[in-house]
């Protein structure tokens, strides 16, 4: 009832403006006879995983309402059965679901798309938001949530994803660099292996490394890095940062005392080793 109300008052405030929230991308061009037309993108589909039916309804009717396309699944079976026949912009993700821990799902869904995932659980204690952004998710919201910031992370996460797919759809090719026995790759958004196998980073963990990477030898504050990631993701503070860099180095394999990215006390990371620009 209380996510009801909730879904109410948005679509109370969407009627009084005469429209729902706006999508990120959308903009105005002028018409014929100085009539404002809006041009609109593609709609983003959004996959949402959820076993409860009242919050999975409110979810599929809150964004619907925003102008998102979306597939709905109360299981991880279900919810790999869409991925491989429906390309998404973000998973929306409950971690207790009948079939399967929500965390080895992610593992999955990580193999399957490169769209963000955005945990929306019960769990909402600091160690399971933690544990679900070691695990792979973009984002976390604990539930009770309120629509408005359920939505506003929707659209930023999208908004990133999309930025990135049309950056490397447009933009020319980026040297890769080498450092260490790993090259970064910035036209695929990920760091390979010398046997060139992909480590698989989110766009989030890429930024950061490629960040790291292209100040060899020089400390990164906590608060420089964070600049890379806050314009496109909510909630992100220094805890976060660490994390991401504790998963970065996971991926990649660095770890000992020979590791690639040094910590620097109450500053930051720094890379140790020099870089090399590689011929195409």
């Amino acid at each position: 009832m209380a996510g009801r109300a909730r879904l109410d008052r948005v679509r109370g405030r969407q009627a009084r403006h005469g429209h729902p929230l706006p999508l990120a991308g959308a903009c105005e061009r002028r018409g014929p006879g100085g009539c404002g037309v809006m041009i609109m993108p593609a709609k983003p589909n959004i996959l949402v995983v959820e076993d409860n039916l009242p919050v999975r309804e409110l979810m599929r009717e809150s964004l619907e309402e925003n102008g998102y396309v979306v597939f709905t699944a109360s299981s991880g079976g279900e919810a790999m059965r869409i991925l491989r026949v429906k390309g998404v912009d973000a998973v929306i993700l409950d971690l207790v679901l009948p079939d399967t821990d929500g965390l080895v799902l992610m593992t999955d869904i990580r193999k399957a798309t490169e769209a963000p995932v955005i945990v929306v659980s019960g769990k909402g204690t600091l160690v399971d938001k933690v544990v679900g952004l070691e695990m792979g998710a973009d984002d976390y919201l604990g539930k009770p949530f309120e629509v408005t910031e359920f939505l506003a992370r929707v659209k930023a996460n999208v908004r990133r994803f999309k930025k990135d797919a049309a950056r490397d759809s447009s933009v020319a090719r980026k040297p890769r660099i080498k450092f260490g026995s790993l090259v970064l790759d910035p036209n695929k958004f990920d760091v390979f292996d010398a046997r060139g196998k992909a480590c698989r980073l989110t766009a989030m963990e890429f930024r950061l490394l490629e960040a790291i990477v292209a100040a060899p030898n020089r400390v990164l504050s906590r608060e420089q890095l964070l600049e890379q990631v806050r314009a496109e993701a909510l909630n992100v503070n220094d805890r976060a940062i660490d994390i991401q860099v504790g998963r970065i180095r996971r991926k990649i394999g660095d770890k000992g005392k020979a590791s690639l990215i040094s910590t620097v006390r109450s500053v930051g990371y720094m890379l140790t080793c020099d870089t090399e620009v590689l011929p195409d």
